[in-house]
């Protein structure tokens, strides 16, 4: 698995009171949310949605700000409606390990709520976050009325496997930092990135230093091989954001 980095504590999240804006009326109306896509937990039928808006509360999040914290208790579970939250483990000297960067659609604690532990990571948001809150009972409520979140629900319990197998491949099979870093920045495209024109774009939420802890390496090395890949126009950087212009070329990396 991905090294260990030390990565500052922020503060806990507070529910909001504000009233919604235009960009977060996804939030008021989930049967009406435009944003919604095939493979997201909120991928439902009109009628599981409107149940879903029912017991579930909107909740915005700043950036830096925590969604929940590893070890408490969770007695919530969370569907990222918009924005990006960094999921990390860490250790009892302070470090952490970054899990993943979660995107709209994914449903933050699902796992620790099935299971009825505590939350095994803590997330912080990468940029300010709309979700939707429900808690653990409304939620198992949720499941047992509707057969179609129930599929949905194992489906995503099948991704997060899916990912967690990405990562010890990229550590465990993958023998060259650039092999590594390219397979981090498919993983990236695939999980958080929009495909178009045969180019993924990707935004830019990992520091290099975070990239390096994720690929086992340093962070000067990350920037020497981003600059390489750049060169040979396989990717670019503009706007926080990056644009992959030759996926199949970093896939040869691997």
């Amino acid at each position: 698995m991905s090294t260990f980095q030390t990565i500052p504590r922020s503060k806990p999240a507070r529910r909001s009171t504000r009233r919604l804006g235009k960009e977060e009326s996804a939030l008021a109306g989930c049967p009406a949310c435009p944003n919604r896509k095939p493979g997201w937990f909120c991928s439902l039928g009109h009628d599981v949605l409107a149940d879903l808006q029912v017991v579930s509360n909107p909740l915005s999040v700043g950036v830096s700000r925590r969604v929940f914290s590893q070890g408490d208790d969770s007695d919530f579970v969370y569907v990222l409606c918009g924005g990006y939250v960094k999921l990390t483990a860490s250790s009892s000297k302070g470090k952490n390990l970054i899990v993943r960067i979660a995107g709209p659609g994914a449903i933050l604690g699902l796992h620790a709520a099935l299971s009825q532990r505590p939350f095994e990571v803590s997330a912080e948001a990468l940029s300010d976050v709309q979700l939707r809150s429900l808690s653990r009972e409304d939620f198992m409520g949720f499941l047992r009325r509707h057969k179609e979140s129930q599929i949905r629900a194992v489906q995503c319990v099948c991704q997060e496997y899916r990912f967690a197998l990405q990562d010890a491949c990229r550590i465990a099979l993958t023998e060259s930092v650039g092999a590594r870093l390219a397979r981090l920045l498919i993983e990236l495209a695939q999980q958080i990135g929009e495909w178009n024109d045969g180019e993924y774009k990707v935004p830019l939420l990992l520091t290099h230093e975070e990239m390096a802890s994720m690929t086992c390496t340093t962070r000067e090395t990350v920037t020497r091989t981003l600059g390489q890949f750049r060169k040979e126009g396989t990717l670019s950087i503009r706007d926080s954001v990056v644009t992959l212009h030759d996926p199949e070329k970093l896939h040869s990396y691997f």
